[in-house]
Order: C-alpha cells, then structure tokens, then sequence
C-alpha cells in the first residue's frame, strides 16, 4: 500500500505506481483508485483497513498534511498521518520518504527553541500552500523516533525509524527502485519480520 498525500506530488505518485507495478506489486494507492473500497465502511475505514491488510507498506510525507481531519476538533488527524501511525502500530515492514522541506522546516524549528510537539504547540501558522499544518513534523518525528522509549535507546540502536529524505521525484523513484526492486530480498524480510512481529494477512495486496 501507498500511503501520501496527493496535492503537488501527483506526478511522483504516478512513477511509484508504475515501477512497483512492472516489479510485480499489486499497488493499492487512492491516487489511483486501487484501494478496496467496501460500501458498509467510511472512507477512513475503508483507508485504515488497507493498512490492515496489506503486505508491505510505503508512507510518503510532503509539505502537504492533507484531508480527513474533522472541522469540528484541531486536534484530528489527517487520514495519512492515521495511515503511517497505523503501519507503525501494526509493526508492518515499512518504507518511508519525507520531502526536504518537511525535514528542513522541522530542523528550523528546533534551532529556533521550538523543539518537539510540546515546543511546537504555541505555534500558529497562517494558512499557505508550501508547508500546510505544524503537525507534518509531529508526523516525521512520529516515523523516526522510538516513542516508547525515545530518552533510552540511542538512536543507533532505534529500528524501523529509517525515513529516506527526497527533495525531486528522481530522488524518489531512486530510492523505492531501489528498495522494492529486489523482490527476493523482500520476502526474506517479509519471512524475518514474520517471525518477530504479528502473522501477515494472507489476503493482503503486496504493494
């Protein structure tokens, strides 16, 4: 499964969908209307269900945090932030790209004694189209950092908290080519992960 945002990276979305697609991968992305969609449960449901089931999962984070969130309470997240935190609950073997801006932006914030989402949560931001909600960078620090334990385990000692920074979509399409072209190689961490983590559905689109 693909799980992004859409707005600005349609054009990185469409390379995804064709490589993992001519590797062989079943590639469930809502760009391109490849997610199972049930009648008897919400878009969000039906969204969170995907990560569910599928095999193998790839997060992109952009400048964009996206839809979902309910108008009603600021403290909603956006169906992709649900998505990667799902994917991460779940344990599923996980590939993750954060656009430069979204790295960038956090690193700024931090230099300026906005550190974290506590330090970041006096901050407003006025509406724009580069950098859309400050919790794009509660949602990368949410994929790279170990919150069970994030004071104890030193960070080169933390696992699954590998984000891939990308600032074109050649950068992009480097980087899941190279990940996911090796299917062999894959599996065998799909079988490792097997073994450490919950049992995989066996109904779940490899994408």
């Amino acid at each position: 499964m693909v799980s992004s945002t859409v707005y600005g990276i349609e054009e990185l979305l469409d390379r995804v969908y064709t490589l993992l697609t001519s590797f062989g991968y079943e590639v469930w992305m809502s760009h391109k209307g490849t997610v199972p969609v049930f009648s008897n449960r919400t878009a969000f449901g039906n969204c969170l269900q995907a990560v569910k089931d599928c095999d193998l999962f790839l997060g992109i984070i952009t400048p964009n945090y996206g839809s979902g969130q309910d108008p009603k309470d600021s403290s909603s997240l956006s169906i992709t932030h649900q998505e990667i935190l799902k994917a991460i609950e779940l344990n599923k073997p996980r590939w993750l790209l954060a656009h430069d801006n979204v790295v960038f932006a956090r690193s700024l914030l931090n230099n300026l004694g906005y550190k974290g989402r506590a330090g970041r949560a006096d901050l407003r931001l006025k509406k724009n189209q580069i950098f859309t909600d400050l919790r794009i960078s509660d949602l990368y620090e949410d994929a790279t950092i170990d919150h069970e334990s994030p004071e104890t385990v030193p960070l080169d000692e933390r696992k699954g908290n590998w984000v891939q920074k990308y600032h074109s979509n050649n950068d992009g399409s480097i980087f899941i080519g190279s990940q996911f072209f090796r299917y062999q190689e894959v599996e065998e961490f799909i079988k490792e992960n097997f073994q450490n983590g919950e049992p995989l559905q066996k109904n779940g689109g490899a994408s």
